[in-house]
C-alpha cells in the first residue's frame, strides 16, 4: 500500500521518492554502490519529519489526527487485549458498529474495553459507519458499563470520532438522550475509568464515552466541542477559514492539558503514530497502566467524588 502523505509532508514525500528511486537503481548497478548517499538520504528525511512534527499548528494536527493509517480501536485491541471477548447490540434495537466494546484482559487485569472504530478500507469504513455512533452504540456502551459494575471491572475506552450520527434515524431513536445517559453513566461509574483520545474527539459523539476519572490523549490528537469546518460553517457563515477555526477552538492535546481538560499527554513516534503504530500502541499501553494504578483501591464514593470534581473544575480557573 502507498503512504499517505499529508499536504504539509509534500518535501518529505518528494525526498522519499528520491530515495526509492535510487534503491531500485542501486539493485542494478550492484550492492553497495549508492548506499552511503541512499543512507544520508533515509537520514536527512527522518530529520525532515522530526522537525515538521515539532511545529504543527492546530490545522495540522487535525490532518494528523484524521490520517487514515493511525491506529484504531482494533487496533489498540489487537496489541493491549488479550483474550478479547466482543459484546454486541444494545438489547433494544440492534448492534452499532461504530462503537465497539467488549471483554478482555489488559496486561493480565480483567477489563471492560470500548471505542470508536472508523475502519480502515472501503469496506469496513461503511460496516462501521466511519466512526459515527448511532443512539444503539451509545446504549450498548451503557450495557458495557453496567456489566463493569456488576463484576467490578475498569473500563477502558478509546475515543475517536468526528461526531455522533446526524441522520434522520439516529434523531429518530434518540441520539441525544443516548449519548446524555452514556456521559452520566461514566460520570457516576462505581469502578475506575480510564479514556484516551486517539486520533479525533469530536463533540458530543466523544464526550459520551470520555468522562472518565483520568482523560488521556495522544501528542497529535484533537478533542472539541465541534470540527473547525463546522465551526467556520456555523460561526463565520464560512467567511473564514478551517486553519482558523482550528486555532480558535483550541483543540490541541498541548490546549487541552494547559486548561485541564486532559490529564495527560501520550507521546507519539517521530512522524505520528501512523509511522510506528505498533510503538504508539505500546505507549498508550504504558500510560493507561499508569493510571489504573493510581485508582486501584479506591471505593465507589471516591471514584466518583473525584470525576465530579475533576469535571466541575473545568473551565472554573478562567473565571476567578
Amino acid at each position: 500500500m502507498a503512504a499517505h502523505y499529508l499536504e504539509f509532508e509534500r518535501p518529505i514525500a518528494d525526498l522519499e521518492a528520491k530515495i526509492e528511486e535510487l534503491s531500485k537503481l542501486s539493485e542494478t548497478t550492484g550492492a553497495g554502490g549508492l548506499d552511503q548517499e541512499i543512507a544520508a538520504l533515509r537520514a536527512r528525511a527522518q530529520d525532515m519529519r522530526r522537525e515538521a512534527y515539532s511545529n504543527l499548528d492546530a490545522w495540522q494536527k487535525t490532518q494528523v489526527a484524521r490520517h487514515p493509517e493511525r491506529p484504531h480501536f482494533v487496533d489498540y485491541c489487537a496489541g493491549l487485549i488479550d483474550e478479547f471477548v466482543e459484546l454486541r447490540g444494545d438489547r433494544k434495537f440492534a448492534d452499532d458498529q461504530a462503537l465497539m466494546g467488549g471483554l478482555g484482559r489488559f496486561r493480565g487485569q480483567p477489563v471492560v474495553v470500548m471505542g470508536h472504530e472508523k475502519g480502515r478500507d472501503t469496506v469496513t469504513r461503511v460496516k462501521h459507519n466511519f466512526g459515527y455512533a448511532r443512539p444503539e452504540g451509545y446504549r450498548k456502551a451503557i450495557r458495557l458499563m453496567e456489566l463493569a459494575e456488576r463484576f467490578n471491572l475498569p473500563v477502558i475506552s478509546f475515543v475517536d470520532t468526528t461526531a455522533a450520527y446526524p441522520g434522520v434515524g439516529s434523531e429518530e431513536r434518540g441520539v441525544a438522550e443516548a449519548i446524555a445517559r452514556s456521559t452520566e453513566k461514566s460520570l457516576m461509574l462505581n469502578v475506575p475509568m480510564v479514556a484516551i483520545v486517539t486520533g479525533e474527539g469530536g463533540s458530543g459523539g466523544a464526550l459520551g464515552i470520555a468522562c472518565g476519572n483520568r482523560v488521556l490523549i495522544l501528542e497529535h490528537a484533537v478533542y472539541s466541542v465541534i470540527p473547525p469546518e463546522g465551526a467556520n460553517s456555523i460561526l463565520w457563515r464560512g467567511a473564514r477559514t478551517p486553519e482558523e477555526a482550528a486555532k480558535a477552538l483550541k483543540i490541541t492535546a498541548q490546549d487541552l492539558l494547559g486548561m485541564k481538560i486532559v490529564d495527560r499527554i501520550v507521546p507519539e513516534p517521530p512522524g505520528g503514530a501512523h509511522s510506528d503504530p505498533e510503538a504508539a500502541i505500546q505507549a498508550v499501553g504504558d500510560a493507561i497502566a499508569v493510571e489504573l494504578a493510581s485508582l486501584e483501591g479506591m471505593d465507589p464514593d471516591a471514584l466518583k467524588k473525584q470525576r465530579s470534581e475533576r469535571f466541575y473544575a473545568i473551565g472554573r480557573s478562567g473565571l476567578q
